[in-house]
């Protein structure tokens, strides 16, 4: 008798617990089966959903019509369609089902609930982490009658509250397609789609929008109800970047005109839309909670969307989140796919509340692009083992194939050992901001220019000795008593840098250096960086990390967008910052051979002629080295220039200057075999066999580093090397 009270109450809290959709779901008839086609194909039970396929298409955004469907037999969602997919492509099936050219939708999460790891000790089959409930935004309410006065409209209008849904009576037409996503408990990598209604039809099973409703042939109902994310994320960006609203409307009108007429929602778009969208920037506030802490967590609460790992500040963790908005996605995928990716580490770690590490790709104008930002509490490679795997694995969810031909690493500390397994590619040291550190400190701390070249030629050879048989003490020994008289920055060297160089020579016995065009662009965006965060009416806000996380996903990342697409579209060019193009590495492409000139026999120094005052004659000294130095005024600022640039890629093409060291000892090693060759005819000929064995092995060991599969030479092999004397007998 108790068991049956039971019961019965459980079915009356069900009863009461029922959600406005709940009801509208008990309204749908569930499709009859006839009985000879029920048992042609076996249909499987929700008990045997493990046993199904994961469909994963390759296409970016994919449909309903992507995917192989099966039909489910018995419980709840008898007759609906299932299929699993990877959780991590469920927005691209959303966005991809809201494309569907006779029915153009927009699906709204209806309904959402999560559950904790662990919080179910025997988990159902279907048991779930997310559940998560999308619904055509033309239902699942009815306004056509009562909007046009036919009823009274008291059996279709909810009551006010949730369900009321202001401002958007003109959308609903009682569409009542709809599917649930189920993140499963045993299984979170995978999602379950439950298809319960894939037709958008009304509940007496007609058409309700889109081309196949005579109804809504000629008004909006035939696209999609709301504008895209994609357009909303331009006009956002048009806005923070300072384009009127007039100027807006009338560059979308030249599209739309351009296209022959409105073909989506998109094209439908007016000033109230902009103004809308204007109004929301003006009310939005990075502080979104009195507390940062709160306020960050708010954050990532709204924009789950752009985070793709947070981790908040706990006793023994640190505070990590990483940031990806839809368009550095996008960026990465592009221009990241068979190319470079470097790393910006440790910004505003004196400064700022915690530093930030960016992602960089190189567009083809060969300027830096931010495709992800990573704010952390502690050191960057502490933690990197916890977010650079999920990075990776978001890419090549999107694109298996894709894959970076090297990682560049600014900070030898990280551990590019992980870096490398999660990539599957080369790892190159860039040494731009040690370069940049010491020429900085050079300029400020000694006057004269010539001693100025020859430190910073000392400084660069430190790095590189033990590639060459010396001792990196030694070399730094050799350094203070050549410039003994340069107290100040022998000062700051011993302070600063002697603790820290055996790591510096340490990578760079390991791991092969990246040539300096990279690190002009580089260069170019840690000064944009810069010149947004660090400005000094902005330094009450440096300790908050909400005003970061805003102003880099805002104004920040809209003056990247419209950069990226003032280039590729052409429009907005009065408009663009053009500090963006202003880097070394650019402009030096535009440098001809012949303006450079170079004595062979004087390796030196080489000459390169002014582009724009061809009377002017810029000086470079030690040529093709990463510690090349020029005379120009961009380059007596400390930066990296163009003729230094145009300098490295000449020598390297021409093979006329000094190579890298580490070619040096290649070069080195190949001369002695070549001038000692043997006279016994029978070990020449064992020769030659072991020479073309070696000739294969090189191959192989490219294609190892290639694929970030070549591990470093031991350390033992490697004194081995530097103690050889008929290696670097010859090395000057």
């Amino acid at each position: 008798m108790v068991a049956l009270l039971v019961g019965i109450v459980a079915e009356i809290h069900l009863t009461l617990s029922l959600t406005r959709c709940d009801f509208y779901l008990l309204l749908i008839p569930k499709p009859c089966i006839p009985f000879a086609e029920a048992n042609a194909t076996k249909m499987p039970r929700m008990e045997d959903i493990l046993s199904l396929p994961v469909q994963d298409p390759l296409s970016p955004e994919f449909s309903a019509a992507h995917i192989n469907w099966v039909k489910l037999e018995g419980g709840r969602q008898g007759g609906d369609d299932i299929a699993l997919i990877p959780f991590a492509r469920v927005d691209d099936f959303v966005k991809g089902e809201s494309s569907n050219p006779e029915c153009p939708a927009s699906f709204r999460i209806e309904s959402r609930r999560k559950r904790p790891v662990g919080s179910i000790a025997k988990p159902r089959v279907d048991g779930y982490l997310e559940y998560t409930l999308y619904w055509c935004s033309y239902g699942p309410e009815d306004y056509r009658e009562s909007d046009l006065g036919v009823g009274d409209g008291a059996s279709t209008k909810p009551a006010s509250g949730k369900g009321s849904r202001p401002g958007r009576r003109h959308m609903m037409r009682g569409c009542l397609c709809h599917f649930t996503v189920k993140r499963l408990y045993t299984r979170p990598l995978l999602a379950l789609i439950i298809y319960n209604q894939r037709r958008h039809v009304d509940k007496s099973g007609a058409p309700c929008h889109g081309l196949l409703d005579r109804d809504a042939v000629g008004t909006r109902a035939m696209y999609a109800p709301r504008i895209s994310d994609e357009l909303r994320q331009k006009v956002m960006s048009m806005l923070y970047v300072g384009i009127s609203l007039d100027k807006i409307i009338q560059h979308h009108a030249e599209g739309m005109q351009k296209q022959g007429g409105p073909q989506n929602r998109d094209d439908f778009l007016t000033r109230n839309d902009v103004r809308n969208m204007e109004r929301t920037i003006r009310i939005s506030s990075h502080e979104l909670h009195g507390n940062d802490e709160c306020s960050v967590k708010m954050w990532v609460q709204r924009h789950q969307k752009h985070v793709f790992y947070f981790q908040d500040n706990s006793g023994s963790e640190p505070f990590v989140l990483g940031i990806q908005t839809d368009w550095q996605l996008q960026q990465m995928l592009q221009y990241g796919n068979n190319s470079l990716i470097s790393f910006h580490s440790s910004f505003g770690l004196k400064k700022l509340k915690y530093p930030v590490c960016s992602l960089l790709v190189f567009n083809s104008s060969q300027n830096a692009i931010p495709v992800a930002w990573i704010i952390t509490s502690s050191f960057v490679g502490k933690a990197i083992h916890k977010w650079i795997v999920l990075l990776s694995e978001r890419l090549r969810t999107k694109d298996p194939r894709w894959r970076p031909n090297a990682i560049l690493l600014d900070d030898p500390s990280l551990d590019y050992s992980i870096i490398r397994e999660a990539f599957q590619c080369r790892i190159l040291l860039c040494t731009w901001q040690v370069r940049r550190t010491w020429i900085k400190k050079l300029l400020k701390k000694c006057c004269n220019f010539e001693v100025q070249r020859e430190m910073f030629r000392h400084l660069g050879w430190i790095l590189y000795c033990t590639r060459c048989g010396s001792n990196a003490m030694d070399a730094v020994e050799e350094l203070m008593q050549i410039f003994v008289d340069q107290c100040a920055f022998m000062d700051y060297f011993k302070s600063h840098w002697l603790a820290s160089i055996d790591m510096w020579i340490n990578a760079i016995k390991s791991l092969p250096v990246a040539t300096p065009e990279p690190h002009a662009a580089i260069e170019s965006y840690h000064l944009k960086l810069k010149s947004m965060l660090l400005k000094e009416n902005y330094a009450n806000f440096w300790l908050r990390v909400d005003w970061l996380i805003h102003t880099l996903t805002t104004e920040f990342h809209s003056l990247y967008w419209l950069d990226q697409y003032s280039l590729e579209t052409g429009y907005f060019e009065n408009l663009r910052d053009y500090s963006f193009s202003s880097n070394a590495w650019y402009h030096a492409l535009h440098i001809p051979d012949v303006d450079v000139v170079l004595d062979e026999q004087n390796l030196h120094l080489a000459k390169v002629l002014s582009q724009t005052d061809r009377s002017l004659v810029y000086t470079v000294w030690n040529p093709g080295s990463e510690f090349s130095l020029c005379d120009c005024s961009w380059s007596r600022l400390g930066n990296l220039c163009k003729h230094v640039i145009k300098v490295a890629t000449f020598c390297r093409s021409r093979q006329v200057a000094r190579p890298s060291l580490s070619a040096q000892v290649y070069k080195q090693a190949l001369l002695t075999l070549l001038h000692n060759r043997p006279d016994d005819p029978l070990v020449l000929d064992h020769t030659i066999l072991h020479v073309a064995r070696l000739q294969q092995d090189i191959k192989a060991l490219e294609d190892l580093s290639n694929s970030g599969l070549l591990q470093p030479i031991a350390p033992d092999l490697s004194s081995q090397m530097a103690e050889n004397p008929l290696l670097f007998q010859h090395i000057q």
